[in-house]
């Protein structure tokens, strides 16, 4: 089965002159400590390459698009994080030639991983401190600082790239998190809180913080849609088996909207995220938890809804749409996780059939630890998958090529 994009790039992901007809070792993915900078996964006879060679680098979570076109239009280019010294900094990648590039070099943790393609910037936060670098001129410019009584987190940019978003969480918030680190800690109790938080954005250019939306619940994965300037999504978080989590704001007129109601006990729906035309928001559907599993699909204008049934050993912590929105991936999951699977880690290409999806796998990641999630992204050409993994010990960002390897 091929996988093409009218018009694709011509891009391979290699040194020059390396050709598909190379001979490539087969090897079991993680299956030595240290493995060669390409192989072919044994399991699948998918070829795969090291993209950085530094270790603990982490490409963008999976809803946050991490590509943009070179300066000259020819190569494409992806945003990832890298440790320098022990402090996380932004690296470029050109996957045309792989040559990586550091773009920040300020010390202090940097979150938010936010890309504007139409400014060539990163946007970022340091503690209390919004930041934008550019990609080309690596130019680093202070966008805001957040006031002491509003002390908050930039998650998204919206499409005509003006503003930030994100929300704001009442103090108690980080006490709750100081006591109680672990997940499993924490997760119940700041639901259970039911602490204020607030939804805002910043105005890019003036610098203005306006408050658009607030609850007595806990607010987060605050995306703005990919196509229309005023439409945020958000979601009420907790116990998903508790909660409808899926929403949507029009910052402009504050309406907001419930997008996924669940209809049975112990129904749950998350990892919610925008299609590439901003028409659809996709998420997983489980009805009820842990038995029946789909990838759900809700039409933001007509309302309707499609879904795509899975098995359980197909069931994702993520998913993620090519950019000609016709295939999905996902990155598998261990035991441990919702759908307490016994055979899903692997890194899947999905293609819909009917009213199922028809699963590829791509990677055995039998020796990745999930605790560091993959968090799979197709590259703009739709050859390759990308996503990081830890199966040579540190992360280490790595990409699939979704055609099987031939010799």
């Amino acid at each position: 089965m091929r996988y093409i994009l009218t018009g694709m790039l011509t891009l391979l992901l290699g040194p020059p002159g390396l050709t598909a007809q190379a001979q490539l070792p087969v090897l079991m993915t993680g299956g030595q400590s240290s493995m060669p900078p390409e192989w072919v996964d044994e399991t699948t006879g998918h070829r795969l390459i090291r993209l950085t060679e530094a270790g603990n680098t982490r490409s963008f979570y999976f809803h946050n698009d991490p590509f943009l076109k070179s300066a000259d239009g020819q190569d494409d280019l992806m945003v990832y994080y890298g440790d320098v010294e022990g402090v996380s900094q932004l690296f470029t990648i050109n996957l045309g030639t792989r040559v990586p590039r550091q773009i920040t070099s300020a010390p202090g943790r940097k979150r938010g991983e936010i890309l504007g393609k139409k400014r060539r910037e990163v946007f970022y936060q340091v503690q209390d401190t919004v930041f934008a670098t550019h990609v080309d001129s690596r130019e680093t410019r202070k966008v805001f600082v957040f006031p002491e009584d509003f002390k908050a987190s930039i998650t998204t940019l919206n499409a005509d790239e003006t503003k930030l978003a994100g929300t704001w969480a009442s103090p108690e918030k980080d006490s709750i998190l100081a006591k109680h680190p672990s997940k499993g800690e924490f997760f119940d109790r700041i639901f259970d809180a039911k602490l204020l938080h607030k939804l805002f954005y910043i105005d890019i250019e003036t610098g203005e913080l306006e408050s658009i939306h607030a609850e007595r619940t806990w607010l987060g994965h605050i995306q703005f849609s990919t196509t229309d300037p005023d439409l945020l999504m958000f979601c009420h978080e907790g116990p998903w088996h508790k909660v409808d989590r899926i929403w949507n704001i029009d910052i402009a007129t504050k309406e907001v909207k419930k997008i996924h109601e669940r209809t049975l006990h112990r129904e749950i729906a998350g990892h919610e995220f925008w299609s590439w035309d901003g028409e659809t928001i996709w998420y997983d559907l489980q009805i009820p938890r842990g038995e029946t599993f789909y990838l759900a699909g809700y039409d933001v204008t007509g309302g309707a809804m499609k879904k795509y049934a899975m098995d359980r050993n197909e069931w994702s912590i993520h998913f993620n749409i090519s950019p000609d929105q016709r295939l999905f991936a996902g990155d598998g999951g261990d035991p441990s996780q919702v759908a307490r699977a016994e055979d899903a880690q692997y890194i899947y290409l999905f293609e819909p059939r009917g009213n199922r999806l028809q699963s590829t796998r791509l990677v055995d990641m039998q020796h990745h630890d999930y605790q560091l999630e993959p968090n799979v992204h197709f590259t703009p050409d739709q050859r390759w998958i990308v996503f990081r993994a830890n199966f040579e010990g540190s992360s280490h960002i790595y990409a699939v090529e979704i055609e099987p390897y031939q010799k």
